[in-house]
């Protein structure tokens, strides 16, 4: 008896925001519990190759605190780049200039630093004060519970028909079906000819990637998939 390996992939990443306090939380409890909420390891299905973290908001940077003679040993250095360059800040003196470069450096330093570590430190938004413009993403979120909950809320029914998923609404029916949703720029070109070859369309020799994406772009702007009442 042989089992396939579930190995989760792009398309059924589930991601959701996430709000730290850090009013009176100590500096390196904070940067730990936001890097691992960036990677995505508190989830169970974790990948190590995926982006698959949360959003994180942190307010307050400016009451965070740190243990021990930290705040007047603990030093940060910067280089111009040219002889005698080398600049040093104490603790004390970077929470004064920007405190929020004090979390965003902690964090940093606890991501993978190659590409991936730059995109999910992207993920990443610090504000000294407790005011921030994230709260309309904090309510809904992004993930598939978050749609789910959408739909819920504005009484959207789905059924299944002919292997289709049909999403009814009041107004009108739109069948998603098994096309690729979104910018088709982010697919891999296999899964690209894979979809062209789906709905008929021949690849010719020498086709490179946005070939194939306008050909499929105007394929669906030639059969639309919605169906009327």
């Amino acid at each position: 008896m042989t089992s396939k390996t579930f190995r989760l992939s792009g398309k059924s990443m589930d991601r959701s925001w996430r709000l730290i306090d850090a009013k009176g939380i100590p500096l390196g409890r904070i940067a730990s519990e936001a890097a691992k909420l960036l990677l995505g390891k508190h989830k169970p299905n974790y990948e190590p190759f995926l982006p698959m973290g949360d959003f994180v908001v942190i307010i307050n940077t400016d009451e965070i605190v740190v243990t021990g003679t930290k705040t007047r040993d603990k030093t940060y250095y910067r280089h111009s780049g040219y002889p005698g360059g080398l600049r040093a800040r104490s603790f004390s003196e970077q929470m004064e200039r920007d405190s929020t470069k004090v979390v965003e450096q902690a964090i940093k330093g606890m991501l993978p630093h190659n590409a991936r570590g730059r995109e999910l430190f992207r993920h990443l938004n610090v504000y000294s004060g407790g005011d921030h413009p994230h709260q309309a993403q904090l309510n809904e979120g992004t993930g598939e519970r978050a749609r789910k909950r959408v739909r819920q809320e504005n009484n959207v029914v789905t059924e299944s028909v002919d292997s289709t998923t049909v999403i009814k609404t009041d107004e009108e029916k739109i069948v998603v079906g098994d096309r690729l949703t979104g910018s088709l720029n982010r697919y891999k070109r296999a899964e690209l000819d894979t979809e062209a070859k789906r709905i008929g369309i021949d690849i010719l020799t020498g086709w490179k990637k946005g070939d194939v994406v306008s050909a499929i772009n105007e394929y669906y702007e030639q059969h639309p998939q919605i169906v009327e009442d």
